[in-house]
């Protein structure tokens, strides 16, 4: 962050400079008070378990230059820090953001959509990072205080940012894109997370459409890139004030994918189609990332970086230095064995994009350990099945299950099922021999890390 004055981010906040420390100024800003440092400003957030507030002696003895509160109880009297009151810290932070953001001269992207976001902002990055000094979210913050928090990361240096935004609930993508007001939107598919709170597919369009509130006008450079494979993606669905990109296998595509190729776990290869200056060009990519799904995603970015000012020649450039955030169909040796970690999260789309890959490897044995996904609303128990359906049809050598509504995956593929990933751990080398292949997958809440952790010794 830049050297910012507090009583600028007092204004920009609304909020009541209650007490003016003797720097006046900060040079960061954090919501966790382990990761406060010196000269920076602490944001006491009241959450469900913690309340932060309760950390200002901690932070202020760090060396914090300045809290932003909604209330001064706990602010030690005698500590050198500048108190800014305010009612609400979680909306005076994004208001803060926008402020913030506004006063540095970026070109912007935003990424939502159902699956892929963090993957696809990844790529849109490395294709970004080829012209311009690029930031990003940090690890996976795309919420209400994570996207203020990655903005606040930039600088007078910073020349472009592309930020993930994610959701549970109406409403939450139209005030994230309030924040970012992006150039270039991004949405990478409809798929079927968070059903229970959003009612339908077509309540989960409307909710990722919500983006499209805030891109930039036509006439300003904004432009919507979506992935037009998807059924409920189209110009006709999409249309608004702003351009038109349309990412797919389709011939109808902007930019058309073709000829992909798996390589399991080592990445996959396709081409691209687009036009040029009134010519047609076709580019072939290589992409360091597992799954075939990702050529969308690739082809994403791609598409970002044309309307940016990135050549196609430049981005594929970028692809091919791509590394996913997080457990994204990570590959790990471990000591006996070859893991793919997949246990950031999971879905059905991509619970059956990872077994792909699975299946697509080379190895002596593959082996699927799987576990619950949650958010999928009435028909869970179904999805969950057609998920260990689809291990048996592409022969998986061994299925493994853990959690409640992972037992209809082994119901559907005839695998082995445990209550819980403690009872697998118990007996896991009498399912995993030297030489397996493993995917580990669930959804996060499932915390299957542990496992992989214990593969890698096994």
């Amino acid at each position: 962050m830049k050297k910012t004055s507090v009583q600028k981010i007092a204004e920009a906040c609304g909020g009541r400079l209650v007490r003016e420390g003797s720097s006046g100024y900060i040079t960061g800003i954090k919501h966790d008070s382990r990761e406060v440092l010196p000269g920076e400003m602490f944001v006491a957030i009241k959450g469900e378990n913690q309340d932060g507030h309760k950390y200002i002696p901690q932070v202020a003895e760090k060396g914090c230059a300045a809290v932003l509160v909604s209330c001064e109880d706990e602010c030690p009297a005698d500590a050198d820090l500048s108190v800014i009151l305010v009612d609400d810290t979680i909306e005076a932070m994004g208001k803060i953001a926008t402020w913030y953001l506004d006063s540095l001269n970026i070109r912007r992207a935003a990424v939502t959509g159902s699956v892929g976001k963090t993957s696809t902002r990844d790529m849109i990055w490395y294709v970004l990072s080829e012209k311009y000094n690029c930031g990003r979210n940090l690890k996976n913050y795309n919420n209400n205080i994570g996207l203020p928090i990655s903005i606040f990361q930039f600088d007078e240096n910073t020349e472009a940012a592309v930020l993930e935004m994610g959701m549970d609930a109406f409403g939450e993508i139209e005030y994230l894109s309030s924040i970012v007001k992006p150039e270039i939107g991004v949405i990478t598919n409809i798929g079927i997370a968070h059903m229970e709170k959003l009612g339908s597919r077509e309540g989960i369009f409307r909710a990722k459409m919500e983006i499209t509130k805030n891109i930039l006008p036509e006439c300003e450079g904004g432009t919507l890139v979506f992935a037009g494979d998807d059924e409920f993606l189209t110009k006709e669905r999409t249309a608004g004030d702003y351009g038109q990109v349309e990412v797919g296998t389709g011939e109808e595509a902007d930019l058309r994918i073709s000829d992909v190729r798996d390589h399991g776990i080592e990445g996959i290869s396709f081409d691209v189609e687009y036009e040029e200056n009134g010519r047609k060009e076709k580019t072939h990519v290589e992409l360091p990332a597992a799954g075939a799904h990702n050529a969308a995603n690739a082809a994403i970015a791609l598409a970002v970086g044309r309307q940016l000012g990135v050549s196609v020649e430049e981005g594929v450039k970028g692809l091919r230095k791509t590394e996913l955030t997080g457990s994204r169909l990570r590959k790990i040796e471990g000591k006996n064995v070859t893991i793919i970690d997949d246990t950031y999260n999971a879905n059905p789309f991509s619970m059956k994009s990872a077994l792909d890959v699975l299946a697509g490897s080379e190895a002596a044995r593959r082996v699927a350990v799987l576990g619950d996904m949650f958010e999928l609303g009435a028909d869970e128990k179904e999805l969950h099945r057609s998920v260990g359906e689809h291990a048996k049809a592409i022969g998986i050598d061994e299925l493994i299950t853990i959690g409640n509504l992972a037992e209809n995956i082994a119901e559907g593929g005839d695998g082995r099922h445990f209550r819980d990933k403690e009872a697998f751990i118990e007996v896991l080398d009498e399912h995993i021999r030297p030489g397996d292949l493993v995917l580990v997958k669930a959804s996060r809440g499932m915390h299957l890390e542990e496992i992989v952790e214990r593969l890698r010794t096994l």
